[in-house]
């Protein structure tokens, strides 16, 4: 005798117990995005604070605001400045100066690089709590050290008659962080570096540097090499090239637990005028600098040529650099870059 056929509906829920179920499926996934909402929020505002405003250099420059060029219009110049405190000195240096030139269309990006070593006139600059210092002649890093980012800004100004519509001072505190974040970067090197005074030592052959090798590595320059400035910038662009590639990485990008170290050791380290001194800012600036089509974006450092009076200092080489800073001023596409030949 066969047993009565199976009721299909025998072990299915109830629709009071299907809709009970929906309901804590449902509440468990709003507890989960509201937890994803409270840990991106708190990340957001624990960066964005991170973030510190330059008033110090705002209010010098607004001290001189009669004597700096006029607005190029719609195009944005953003004035970089690596800012390397030295201990040993007391003092902090600005090695590496940028000029992030955005196109007015949005089209046409150029990065100058501004030789430390140069040989520039200072003007006088106001400083917080001491007598305005001196008008000199001298080489271009010391502006900061004279009067911080509002002195490297007037200089790079009376040098260029370019107005600086924003600047930034990245601090190399922050930089051995970033490396360390990423995980290293990895160099090749053909011989043995030594350089006391930066407190690099490395053997010939491939390095995973990090942080405190890696800020060596950057910063030397009188051991290594031909001893240039020129030499230190190769070696700069180059390292950084190979850290930004690792920013950009998949490893990097969509790993939070990895994201989250590196924008905290960016954000530490940034100083910026009020016109880009949150993520919201910064990201808006980030998105049109990437908007620019590809191939057109030109790299170059200012022309220049030995110093007569110390070759191991240079000048702007006239009339290429004058040109430059014309293109700049105007907004138009720059001249052949001489230096490329």
């Amino acid at each position: 005798m066969t047993g009565a056929p199976e009721d299909p509906s025998a072990d299915a829920p109830s629709p009071r117990r299907r809709r009970r179920a929906l309901r804590i499926l449902a509440l468990a996934v709003a507890a989960g995005l509201a937890a994803a909402v409270g840990l991106g929020w708190w990340a957001y505002v624990q960066l964005d604070g991170n973030l510190r405003t330059d008033t110090a250099a705002e209010r010098a420059l607004a001290e001189q605001a009669g004597l700096r060029p006029k607005s190029s219009g719609r195009a944005e110049n953003i004035l970089v400045m690596g800012s390397d405190y030295r201990p040993e000195l007391g003092s902090a240096r600005s090695d590496t100066v940028l000029l992030v030139h955005l196109a007015g269309d949005g089209k046409r990006l150029q990065v100058v690089s501004v030789p430390r070593d140069m040989m520039v006139p200072i003007p006088s600059c106001p400083r917080t709590g001491a007598t305005a210092s001196r008008a000199q002649y001298a080489q271009f890093n010391w502006a900061f050290d004279l009067g911080g980012a509002a002195c490297t800004i007037r200089t790079f100004e009376d040098l260029t008659g370019i107005r600086v519509d924003h600047h930034l001072v990245v601090g190399f505190e922050g930089f051995s962080r970033i490396v360390d974040a990423v995980g290293g970067v990895e160099v090749d090197l053909p011989r043995a570096e030594r350089d006391p005074n930066v407190g690099l030592d490395l053997s010939a052959g491939p390095h995973l540097l990090q942080g405190t090798d890696a800020l060596a590595y950057v910063r030397a320059r009188e051991h290594v090499g031909d001893g240039s400035d020129t030499n230190r910038m190769s070696r700069q662009q180059a390292f950084l090239g190979q850290l930004s590639a690792k920013l950009r990485s998949s490893g990097t990008l969509f790993n939070p637990a990895r994201l989250y170290p590196v924008l905290d050791a960016v954000t530490s380290s940034i100083t910026a005028d009020s016109g880009l001194d949150s993520l919201g800012k910064l990201y808006d600036l980030v998105a049109r600098l990437r908007a620019v089509p590809e191939g057109q974006v030109d790299y170059r450092t200012v022309p220049r040529k030995p110093y007569a009076a110390d070759p191991d200092r240079d000048v702007p080489d006239e009339p290429a650099a004058s040109e430059l800073f014309r293109s700049l001023r105007e907004d138009r596409s720059p001249p052949p870059d001489p230096a490329k030949g």
